[in-house]
């Protein structure tokens, strides 16, 4: 990969009273850009990840980031859409611009406003994100349908609630230092284990802690040839990224086996000549918490049906052998679908260059990124390291 980071910016995620989708887009990419050192005038290409679906009625956004400066205008801008991934798919499109030769400074942004569209509407939005002819009358939206996983998960491997309330209480703690978290709260297992009038079950054995956040947000970052970006204040590269698309059906494969991350997983690993063991850290896409319990196993971390062990010895804590979320991940940060691919990588290159604050893993060097879209059907992995 030529690739490498040298500059981001990330905003609060929740419910952002008094911002708009645009005002969201354009803070950040200020920002980037500012803390890259660079100007309007640098930048060759933008992309913008936004999912939408319904959640804003301005559909045509690609040049949003143009409302950032004037100096924008006439810069080639594409929007980019695969559901939840979608802002790790802006972060490929970037990357492959520069490995073109097309471009020396890419813009990428991720941005989605969801808290502004009423409840039913929601759940509506986010299950285009699934395979309508089989799923679009599944109750409870989306969470219906990692509620079905859930449920053919426990009656393959037996029950995994202590696992997925251990993953969501780790998830809480490791957010409460995130200050760009929607929620900093450490809930504890038993909060999490327990079904509560304020924490109801949502879908199959998941409850209301099992299932990440509606939010709004945005991030960005600057992307740079390497060669270029060994001049400039900082720089995180790109060792590998990857992207495996799956079958939208779930009917057309094991759905608990999530082949397509194990997929992208195997190939980025071998890009980047490392193993698991090498990994300081892992952002994973914890949209709900039998996501991750999936992950851990799809990405050779575990075999079949034993990933409970990982969360239940402490093996994926803060403090653990392999940290995953350290940020809190999507559960406790929140998930404004555009922007969390992004996020990820916003966050991961701020471990590595020593400023990620509360949520720092000491001495982290090599950092994995893990980001879906739909259920394992778009599958986006980046493997990154500082250089500078």
């Amino acid at each position: 990969m030529t690739a490498c980071i040298v500059g981001w910016a990330h905003s609060r995620f929740g419910k952002l009273e008094g911002e708009t989708l645009e005002s969201l887009i354009t803070k950040v990419a200020a920002e980037a850009l500012d803390h890259a050192g660079l100007g309007p005038d640098d930048v060759d290409e933008i992309v913008l990840g936004h999912f939408n679906a319904g959640f804003s009625p301005q559909d045509f956004t690609a040049s949003l980031v143009l409302q950032t400066d004037d100096r924008l205008r006439f810069k080639p801008a594409t929007r980019v859409e695969n559901a939840c991934a979608t802002g790790s798919a802006a972060v490929r499109q970037g990357i492959r611009a520069i490995d073109a030769r097309a471009a020396k400074v890419v813009l990428v942004v991720g941005a989605e406003q969801m808290t502004t569209t009423p409840g039913a509407e929601i759940g509506k939005n986010l299950l285009k994100a699934s395979y309508l002819p089989e799923d679009g009358d599944t109750p409870a939206g989306f969470a219906g349908v990692f509620g079905k996983i859930a449920q053919a998960y426990f009656q393959r491997y037996g029950d995994q609630s202590d696992a997925l309330a251990m993953i969501a209480a780790k998830n809480h703690k490791n957010g409460v230092e995130n200050p760009y978290a929607q929620m900093r709260k450490d809930l504890g297992f038993e909060f999490c284990r327990t079904e509560s009038e304020k924490n109801p079950f949502v879908a199959g054995p998941l409850k209301r802690t099992d299932c990440s956040l509606v939010s709004d947000g945005a991030a960005a970052l600057v992307l740079m040839d390497s060669s270029d970006a060994l001049s400039m204040r900082r720089a995180v590269a790109f060792r590998a990224n990857e992207h495996v698309q799956d079958f939208l059906p779930m009917s057309k494969r094991d759905i608990l086996a999530f082949e397509g991350c194990e997929e992208a997983w195997k190939r980025a690993l071998r890009k980047a000549g490392v193993t698991l063991s090498d990994l300081s850290f892992v952002e994973t896409h914890d949209c709900f918490t039998i996501a991750e319990l999936i992950e851990y196993e799809a990405m050779g971390l575990a075999r079949p049906g034993e990933g409970a062990k990982l969360a239940m010895e402490g093996y994926t804590a803060k403090d653990g052998k392999l940290p995953v979320n350290p940020s809190g991940g999507l559960k406790s940060k929140g998930h404004p679908i555009g922007a969390t691919g992004v996020s990820m990588h916003v966050l991961t290159s701020m471990q590595l260059t020593g400023e990620a604050g509360g949520i720092q893993v000491p001495g982290a060097k090599l950092g994995g990124i893990f980001n879906m879209g739909g259920a394992a059907v778009a599958n986006y992995v980046s493997i990154l390291d500082r250089i500078r």
